[in-house]
């Protein structure tokens, strides 16, 4: 039986992204029914598939392929849900939201789901309307809108997000470039070999690449002309994406006057220096880590509903790091520590010819590290060695040639 409303305890959540809905779908697994729950979002739409916007922005994946739960699912699990409405303040002595349009909510607990938001570079031109990130759904579909064949578009930035941003505008015909400070791609997840393996695939798909640059302004009077470069070099440009990293939304949790550092402080059980109010997801710091990935937030939404429904020993102890996914059609794995210190062994293989690498570190028999790039079929059987902290033992061999090699063996 359900609590009748009047003394259900009131909990709003913050935030109505990816990990918001996991926040949700985890409540109704632990305890439906316990909260009267209310969910406010920013962005227009419920929660979608944020992975997928360089699918949606190059044309392999429609709006419906990116949903995940419809308005409908929301009321008839009893949620209520506020979109295109941010929370301007929070009150934490009445325990009170005030929303952007004046609304007022009262809560019990509350939970920040914020996520983050796209850096802009303060780039002279940056003002101009072609300059843009590429962060939610309303920027794919502006990106959309410019591209076509034979336009020209420059991305700042050789990470995750710019590669996927470069690849989504390559497949709509224009001539995307890359222009990165560092001297090799994906450098937090890639050591060189890596990335120039990877480097070498994205440009027979058509993207170039400037390594080792520095942007100084964005030219053009009205519109967008070029990326002028601090080497003096003017790249033609119809259009600027900024893709040099998010930062979290912590300005209303700093106004609140929660414990913050680089995000919302949480401990173990999630919670904030408020009792009553926790934090998940890209706006949250847990043991001096943010994490900018989605299964962490997922992993935390399972302890947080866990702690909401009672089960106070519930915790999280963080996330192994790992990136398994196609990056601009190309898949790469990276988990665990990506550059040998003395004392390691370092296993490589490499198949040029195919656009294959892969590194393993072993320290101490263990699997420390894994880097595959091209080829990544056997990418989870690495990441469970690494996070099992196993001894590799007679694995050791045949380890390079991956699972089903080792398991034959």
């Amino acid at each position: 039986m359900h609590a009748p409303a009047m003394e259900r305890e009131r909990l709003v959540v913050i935030g109505a992204g990816m990990a918001g809905l996991r926040l949700l779908e985890e409540l109704k697994a632990a305890c439906p029914g316990r909260y009267n729950v209310t969910v406010v979002g920013a962005e227009p739409e419920p929660a979608y598939n944020r992975v997928l916007l360089s699918s949606l922005l190059a044309g392999e994946a429609a709006d419906e392929d990116i949903r995940l739960r419809d308005r409908a699912w929301y009321g008839a699990n009893g949620y209520r849900l506020f979109t295109g409405v941010a929370a301007q303040a929070i009150d934490r002595a009445a325990r009170r939201v005030t929303l952007k349009d004046g609304r007022v909510l009262a809560y019990d607990k509350l939970a920040f789901a914020t996520g983050s938001e796209a850096i802009r570079l303060p780039l002279p031109g940056a003002h101009l309307a072609q300059a843009l990130v590429f962060r939610d759904r309303l920027d794919a579909m502006r990106l959309k809108e410019l591209s076509g064949p034979g336009k020209r578009a420059v991305v700042i930035g050789g990470g995750l997000l710019g590669l996927e941003a470069a690849y989504g505008l390559a497949r709509l015909g224009c001539k995307a470039t890359v222009v990165h400070a560092a001297d090799r791609l994906m450098n937090r997840q890639l050591d060189d070999r890596g990335a120039a393996t990877l480097r070498r695939s994205l440009e027979t798909k058509g993207i170039g690449f400037v390594m080792g640059a520095s942007s100084a302004r964005i030219a053009g009077d009205t519109h967008v002309t070029g990326l002028e470069l601090a080497s003096g070099a003017v790249l033609p440009a119809d259009m600027i994406v900024m893709a040099v990293g998010v930062q979290p939304n912590v300005t209303l949790a700093k106004a609140a006057g929660l414990d913050c550092n680089r995000a919302i402080l949480v401990e173990d059980a999630m919670r904030t220096s408020d009792p009553a109010i926790f934090a998940l997801g890209e706006c949250a710091e847990h043991r001096g880590a943010v994490y900018g990935l989605v299964a962490p937030a997922y992993e935390q939404a399972k302890t947080l509903a866990a702690q909401l429904a009672g089960d106070e020993a519930a915790s999280y102890a963080g996330s192994l790091l790992s990136t398994n996914l196609k990056v601009s059609g190309v898949p790469v794995f990276s988990a665990g520590v990506i550059e040998a210190e003395d004392g390691d062994e370092i296993v490589t293989l490499a198949d040029p010819g195919h656009g294959h690498y892969r590194k393993l570190i072993v320290r101490d028999d263990r699997l420390k590290g894994a880097i595959l790039v091209g080829e990544a079929s056997d990418a989870l059987w690495y990441l469970d060695l690494i996070a099992s902290r196993a001894p590799l033992g007679p694995l050791r061999d045949d380890l390079a040639f991956g699972r089903g090699f080792a398991a034959a063996a």
